[in-house]
């Protein structure tokens, strides 16, 4: 009999990191501005501490509506849906939204040698985790599926907006980037209408924007990947920077007594299975965030930490099954741990050698 987890509203908001906000020394407004609503399968929350125009969010919130209309491969008749139904007969004219995701996906998919790889959408169809009939498919279809990923089988034409799959039954698949790109285009809206502190969070994506309304930084909670309501591990101490978390925890079912989580790899058909619970990526555009957050984790540690130190402008922490934090330099010189539970392993940078500075144990 499997068990399926279900995500509350309340615990998407939660899931993967929480906002330490804090209370405000400002009286203009006298309380934040905020709105929730239910938005590209997940609980969207707007917050805005320097003004009190509902507007704005509405505005961002209509965006939101609007990315998911076009992004997505679980509603019909979406870009993307009619991109993936047009696999192997003609390329498909898209906007411009579309063919900048794509491209984004397809720039990572490629730098992570096609561990993140966007055409993974026969296989994310396959295992329906997320959804009521989630189920650990047979050995068959997951061959079948295995054989239809291929990023390099993605044709863009820029000059003519349009994209086209090679193979018949491919499917792009932008669970990993979409929100990212989502929470990019909020921010940017925010700061068009003169917003300069505010917090989005897509289910968990994070983007403070500006600094509190005091001058003070945000401080960003690290969620307890062990833990599915607000407690956390640490927090970052960050003004205008993103904060994405990917993790074992976040969508999963169970089948004779196994857990089976969503970040499925194209190499063997199943879940990743390494030593990791979860990875948090700090960088100034929630796109690479979202996208690293899925890579690093299915790297794993030693090569996930090699690829995020070969990229500039972005770092991380990693939390594993044995409780240790291995984390960036760049992390590390903001991060503060709160729960005893967790420890410092390695901290690796510019000025260590990898694998060997040890914080303790």
């Amino acid at each position: 009999m499997k068990n399926f987890k279900k995500l509350s509203c309340f615990l998407a908001v939660l899931m993967t990191i929480t906002i330490l906000a804090g209370c405000s020394k400002s009286k203009v407004p006298a309380e934040p501005t905020s709105k929730t609503a239910l938005v590209l399968g997940t609980v969207c929350t707007i917050t805005l501490y320097d003004s009190d125009d509902t507007e704005i969010i509405d505005k961002a919130i209509a965006r939101l509506s609007e990315l998911e209309d076009i992004l997505s491969i679980n509603k019909t008749g979406t870009e993307l849906d009619l991109v993936n139904d047009m696999s192997g007969i003609e390329p498909v004219k898209v906007s411009k939204d579309t063919l900048t995701v794509v491209k984004e996906g397809l720039k990572y998919s490629k730098l992570s040698n096609g561990t993140m790889d966007i055409t993974v959408g026969p296989l994310v169809k396959l295992w329906g985790i997320g959804t009521e009939w989630a189920a650990v498919p047979t050995q068959e279809d997951i061959e079948t599926a295995k054989s239809l990923i291929n990023y390099d089988d993605v044709v863009i034409d820029e000059a003519n907006s349009t994209i086209y799959l090679k193979k018949p039954g491919m499917k792009i698949d932008l669970g990993a980037i979409a929100k990212g790109y989502a929470a990019d285009e909020v921010a940017k809206l925010l700061k068009d209408n003169s917003v300069k502190s505010a917090i989005v969070n897509l289910g968990g994506n994070i983007f403070v924007l500006g600094n509190k309304v005091d001058g003070s930084d945000w401080k960003v909670g690290v969620q307890n990947p062990e833990n599915d309501g607000d407690s956390t591990i640490g927090y970052v101490t960050v003004t205008d920077k993103s904060v994405v978390t990917s993790g074992i925890y976040e969508r999963y079912f169970e089948e004779d007594g196994k857990k089976y989580h969503h970040i499925l790899s194209p190499e063997t058909g199943f879940p990743y299975e390494n030593e990791i619970l979860g990875v948090s990526i700090l960088s100034d555009l929630s796109i690479d965030g979202d996208s690293l957050s899925t890579t690093l984790f299915a790297l794993g540690v030693e090569e996930g930490l090699k690829l995020i130190e070969s990229l500039e402008g972005v770092d991380a922490i990693f939390v594993t099954k044995d409780h240790k934090l291995h984390m960036t330099k760049g992390f590390e010189e903001i991060f503060t741990l709160t729960n005893t539970d967790y420890s410092y392993q390695r901290v690796i940078g510019p000025d260590s050698c990898f694998g060997n500075q040890v914080r303790g144990s």
